[in-house]
């Protein structure tokens, strides 16, 4: 079985899950029907005003309905029954107490919460329990403010036809037990994730997808219990990952090349603070395909830099090189890591049909590579310009099962947005701002602890 399993696509797994997702995916209960998507409208005569729900009104789709660019719609504490949309530009969705808003999808409405209007932020808040996604920010919105047909997975949309949502923010979100992503950010540019936590996704976690390019920031999240912690798919600078807990995943953070999304190849992410450990956990949703063990997967992915990261635990591989069909791992930059209780520390799994050159590794601390002698092959600074050789191939003992992703357990309660309930709304504009990854340390390896469940088998 090889060491990254090729991505299952979103598209077949709803086809799995049955006709009901194609209702529930267009609407859900939604009945907000502002239009305005373009994030530069005059502005309004009036100041922005705050909607609360449910005193002022009963349902968050209502106070959305009312909402204008620039207002706050606050919610209070229940559980709502809705799948949210949010069309009008520059809103801020926020919850007062992020552990008590709920939205509950009760496994059978598509999303939680989709956003297809520019400059909105969605901040302090739960949504779990649903089909497909727990945040989906996506351009991928026809003409009626409807997704577009293909956006539900992974059916190639030309981003021509559909441009990039610019300007977005997911902050202060717990996402859980959603059977695609927790927090999927899709065809949409110039955002922000940050302190998060995602557990119990069937594929990802935090997902960032199809930009080019992104002007993303990933920081300070936790995702844990997931199929893959984190996973960057065409998703190609600037974006950086940075200061993130991935531990206790079947894989930990991914970066990949795929020809079912614009944009090939993926290119120029910097990955750097990380922890990225023990993505060995059995109790976890599985991707059909088997992957397991794994830290940091890079396929067919090009000048990325992996900077301080602290890898470890990882019954597989701590970082696997590979190719992506005939797109291989270029110029891929691997400095001052710590790596240690991997089964292997780095591994270079190229394809003899796409082999790969320019990747370098400097100032590692690590035990163990494949090919053993990978770090004489491949010095920083310019790395090496022959293709590099490949690690023969390695019998492995098949995954465990994994369990359905409504049965993984939810995390501890998480910490609030600062001053939720008074704080002034702020429309996601001019992000993700000035982004310093050279000044980001080697993460301690208790980094977010505080945040993270600890399962019953480790206490």
């Amino acid at each position: 079985m090889p060491l990254i399993a090729r991505r299952v696509h979103g598209r077949w797994r709803a086809a799995m899950l049955g006709g009901v997702l194609t209702a529930a995916l267009l609407c859900g209960g939604c009945t907000g029907t502002s239009t305005t998507t373009d994030g530069h409208a005059p502005a309004r005569s009036a100041r922005p005003t705050t909607i609360r729900v449910p005193t002022q009104a009963a349902t968050i789709n209502a106070a959305l309905a009312r909402a204008r660019p620039g207002d706050l719609v606050l919610v209070s504490p229940g559980v709502y029954h809705e799948s949210v949309r949010v069309r009008t530009a520059r809103v801020v969705l926020r919850g007062t107490d992020r552990n008590r808003v709920i939205i509950d999808g009760q496994g059978r409405r598509s999303n939680g919460v989709v956003v297809t209007a520019a400059g909105v932020s969605v901040e302090n808040l739960t949504v779990r329990n649903h089909l497909l996604n727990g945040v989906l920010v996506t351009g991928m919105s026809d003409a009626d403010g409807g997704l577009a047909r293909g956006s539900d997975g992974y059916q190639r949309l030309d981003p021509a036809r559909f441009p990039p949502l610019d300007g977005f923010r997911v902050r202060y979100v717990t996402a859980h037990a959603n059977g695609l992503y927790g927090i999927y950010a899709f065809n949409a540019q110039r955002g922000v994730i940050e302190r998060n936590h995602a557990s119990g996704s069937a594929d990802s976690g935090l997902y960032v997808g199809q930009c080019k390019p992104c002007h993303v920031l990933v920081q300070d999240n936790i995702a844990d219990h997931n199929a893959i912690g984190y996973e960057g798919t065409n998703a190609s600078g600037p974006i950086w990952v940075l200061r993130n807990r991935f531990t206790r995943n079947r894989v930990g953070l991914t970066v990949n090349t795929d020809y079912q999304e614009a944009y090939v190849p993926q290119t120029g992410g910097v990955i750097a603070g990380n922890l990225v450990s023990d993505n060995n956990a059995p109790d976890t949703p599985e991707q059909a395909d088997g992957g397991f063990g794994i830290g940091i997967g890079i396929a067919g992915g090009q000048d990325n830099t992996l900077l301080r990261n602290r890898v470890s635990g990882n019954s597989r591989a701590g970082i696997v090189l590979a190719s992506h069909e005939d797109v291989p791992p270029l110029g891929n930059r691997l400095e001052d890591n710590t790596l240690s209780g991997n089964a292997v520390d780095i591994t270079y799994r190229a394809s003899a049909r796409s082999p790969g050159h320019g990747n370098c590794l400097r100032g590692n601390t690590l035990h163990r590579t494949l090919p053993e002698d990978l770090p004489l092959t491949a010095p920083c600074p310019r790395g090496n310009s022959k293709s590099s050789p490949t690690a023969p191939g390695t019998r492995t003992t098949p995954p465990p099962a994994g369990i359905p992703f409504l049965d993984v357990a939810p995390p501890p309660a998480q910490p609030q947005l600062p001053h939720a309930r008074t704080a002034p709304a702020t429309p996601a504009f001019h992000l993700p701002g000035d982004v310093h990854p050279d000044r980001v340390p080697l993460p301690a390896p208790d980094l977010l602890a505080t945040r993270h469940r600890q399962d019953a088998s480790a206490r």
